[in-house]
């Protein structure tokens, strides 16, 4: 069992770039890192390759989150196009740095139904994958990431069918555990997800962990919030434990690799054997 931890972006304690950063997760005692295009794909493929191996030299896990405005599941034909520029920049980016996943927030139903939603999305994630292999993408792959609110395209469930449906190596989930507490109104089964996990026969799992904040109404929402409150880490550290998983977990918490060395010091104390490496 190996479990990988990091932040999602550069660390706060690190001053610079990428590179930067990777060094400084190095020097944290932690071995993964997530790089973030939030808004568009900011780097270049000779950066990609200093990246990679600078990655590679420090024993550093990569992997990466394709920019926000993506939806794969719009009216306009346009949107559809440029999200599928972005994704597959993304993956080429990745793929040139030695990442093993790109995290995707795929769709918004947009006033389909789930089930036109989803024989849409499949569509189009066929259409990314075929163009990613002309491109001579052989590694990268496709990561779907499980999504909090009800208007998005991205519960357990409709994932885990696509992934299935695809059956395609290079499409997998990419858990975020806040995101099914949300899904789930404030409620997570661990093992439940694992077990559901079990189908698709992964030999790692990309993921996100979080905690979130509740509204005026007292219902929990996908407002990311230090590891402290809800949903709680060390069950689900338990869980991996226990049934000896590879996972990489990547802090989504505002303070980031602070709360990636908390989830560090969890698993330590659960189980002082545990391999991050």
């Amino acid at each position: 069992m190996k479990v990988f931890l990091g932040p999602a972006g550069l660390p706060m304690a690190s001053e610079g770039n990428t590179i930067a950063g990777i060094k400084k997760i190095k020097e944290l005692g932690l071995n993964a890192m997530e790089i973030e295009f939030v808004r568009q794909v900011y780097m270049n493929e000779k950066t990609a390759e200093e990246v990679g191996q600078v990655a590679k030299e420090n024993e550093v896990r990569l992997s990466v989150h394709a920019p926000y405005y993506i939806n794969l599941c719009s009216k306009d034909v346009k949107v559809i196009k440029e999200s599928k520029e972005r994704i597959l920049k993304s993956l080429l980016i990745g793929e040139i740095a030695g990442a093993d996943a790109v995290a995707v927030h795929a769709a918004y139903y947009s006033g389909l139904t789930s089930e036109q939603a989803y024989d849409k999305l499949k569509e189009n994630v066929l259409d990314i994958l075929d163009k990613a292999r002309s491109k001579g993408m052989k590694h990268i792959k496709f990561g779907l990431e499980t999504m909090g609110r009800e208007s998005q395209f991205g519960s357990l469930d409709e994932i885990i069918k696509l992934c299935r449906d695809v059956d395609s190596k290079h499409l997998v989930p990419y858990i975020d555990w806040g995101h099914l507490f949300v899904r789930g109104k404030g409620k997570i089964n661990y093992g439940e997800v694992f077990d559901k996990l079990k189908v698709l026969k992964l030999d790692h799992i990309n993921s996100h962990f979080e905690n979130v904040n509740k509204n005026k109404r007292g219902e929990f929402v996908d407002v990311h919030v230090p590891i402290n409150g809800h949903p709680s880490f060390e069950p689900l550290a338990k869980e991996i434990v226990k049934r000896k998983f590879d996972i990489t977990i990547i802090s989504e918490s505002p303070i980031l690799e602070i709360d990636s060395l908390k989830m560090k010091s969890i698993f330590e104390s659960i189980n002082n054997t545990v391999r991050l490496s």
